[in-house]
């Protein structure tokens, strides 16, 4: 599973133009879930997510997770983060999750931010046509990734 996470000050997405999921400052988490991915790596995702230091201490030193610095979690389904972009000028998304299996492992990567997150946990709608804002704070943007073995 793969999570590109953004250190923002405001995220929200829309369906429609409807806001479905919103947070104020915390991270905007873009989430691909993989071919072999199982439950093991979607728990294992949120743990990084939740634990990656990236906000500041009171030294200015990205010393802090979301959970010691109080933010939110707006995670996002996001099939394109598993392409293959490795040849030609079209990607291949041979690599990505079935869309079933996908939905159920970002599912789950969700119910365990929820699970271990105190603070606020919103999403994307899987499969939607959405609209992600985002006021990258920074800007701070890491890719993380969790391969199954």
């Amino acid at each position: 599973m793969i999570a590109l996470i953004q250190r923002a000050r405001r995220g929200a997405v829309r369906v429609d133009e409807t806001v479905v999921g919103e947070i104020g400052a915390g991270l905007v988490c873009l989430v691909g879930v993989t071919r072999g991915d199982a439950q093991a790596q979607a728990e294992r995702l949120a743990e990084r997510v939740l634990n990656y230091r990236v906000f500041a201490d009171e030294a200015g030193r990205m010393n802090r997770s979301v959970r010691e610095a109080g933010g939110g979690v707006l995670a996002v389904p996001q099939f394109t983060l598993a392409a293959d972009t490795r040849r030609g000028n079209r990607p291949s998304f041979t690599p990505a999750a079935d869309p079933s299996e996908a939905e159920a492992l970002f599912g789950h990567f969700v119910a365990a931010l929820e699970r271990h997150h105190a603070g606020e946990v919103a999403t994307g709608r899987f499969g939607a046509d959405m609209q992600v804002e985002l006021v990258n704070d920074g800007p701070v943007t890491f890719w993380l990734e969790v391969r199954p073995g």
